[in-house]
């Protein structure tokens, strides 16, 4: 299931692509004055034509009446720059340990070269992008994130120093809203300030998470480099409820880099988002198919 190949709209026949606008048509007048958050990331970000097919999609949503908001990552292009400038890197559940010097590159690259190249894609698409950052208005404000870890010798429990690694603490709606208002499209790098001023580096899909959590969002759409979560058997799940997700996670079904996600989605649901999505961002247009067709083409996660 997961090996077939992704629809190519453009080449199918009329009738087909009239059934599709005609299905799109009532959800359109659902989603119509709704929030949808998006984090973008993956190999998509990487891909010119697919940012490209991105950026028109998003604007699309906007000129239906959904307001979209989009959070972007850029590990890879951190990491680019980060070997460039010859600084390295150290990990620690798959978290980048971030010290002063490596800060100010996550910034300059987040909140530079990457925010502006998307709010240049969506503007040239014909929309109206703005590009932000946690720290812009105090958007997102964050704390340290700490992590322990057993030493398996003397079985203490250690605090593990991650340095400016950040989670978030509290999100200033009343910032967004303005830009709901109006015909404006946010577009932020997941960065944050703490109480002191400092910079903080806050995982992508986490910030959107917190996000999409603030203004009750009606969908958090997690962009990713898999179909979403799959079954024993490699086929997607379509729908998990927050204690299928649990179980999920426990029989191990669920496990590595979709664990964070699937948290993610889950303490966005129990924040009052109505429903978070995993999906496929290397497939084009996979954020209409998500919200504009009967089946979905990702994970959808709900509370229950």
């Amino acid at each position: 299931m997961t090996d077939s190949p992704p629809v190519d709209i453009a080449a199918l026949d009329w009738p087909t692509k009239a059934n599709i606008l005609s299905e799109a048509l009532p959800f359109m007048r659902r989603f119509a004055g709704k929030t949808f958050v998006i984090k973008y990331g993956g190999h998509a970000m990487g891909n010119e034509a697919l940012a490209d097919v991105f950026a028109r999609d998003v604007v699309l949503l906007k000129q239906v009446g959904i307001n979209p908001v989009i959070v972007h990552g850029g590990g890879p292009q951190i990491g680019k720059m980060l070997d460039r400038l010859k600084i390295q890197s150290q990990f620690i559940d798959g978290l980048r340990i971030t010290d002063e010097a490596t800060v100010e590159i996550v910034e300059m690259v987040l909140a530079g070269s990457i925010n502006k190249q998307l709010v240049g894609a969506i503007n040239r698409a014909g929309g109206l992008a703005v590009g932000l950052s946690g720290k812009d208005a105090n958007l997102i404000t964050a704390r340290r994130l700490t992590r322990t870890k057993v030493d398996p010798d003397s079985h203490i429990e250690k605090v593990l120093d991650l340095g400016f690694v950040g989670e978030p603490e509290e999100v200033n709606v009343e910032v967004l809203n303005v830009f709901a208002a109006s015909n404006i499209i946010p577009v932020i790098a997941p960065t944050a300030i703490g109480t002191k001023g400092e910079t903080f580096n806050i995982n992508a899909d986490t910030a959107a998470g917190a996000i999409a959590g603030a203004l009750s969002a009606t969908r958090l759409l997690l962009l990713t480099d898999v179909a979403g979560v799959l079954d024993k058997s490699k086929n997607l799940i379509k729908e998990l409820s927050t204690e299928d997700s649990r179980r999920l996670i426990a029989d191990g079904t669920i496990s590595g880099g979709m664990i964070p996600k699937i948290e993610t989605c889950m303490s966005a649901v129990m924040q009052g988002v109505e429903g978070s999505v995993i999906l496929d961002g290397r497939v084009p247009h996979s954020v209409l198919l998500e919200i504009f067709t009967s089946g979905g083409v990702g994970t959808l996660v709900r509370r229950g």
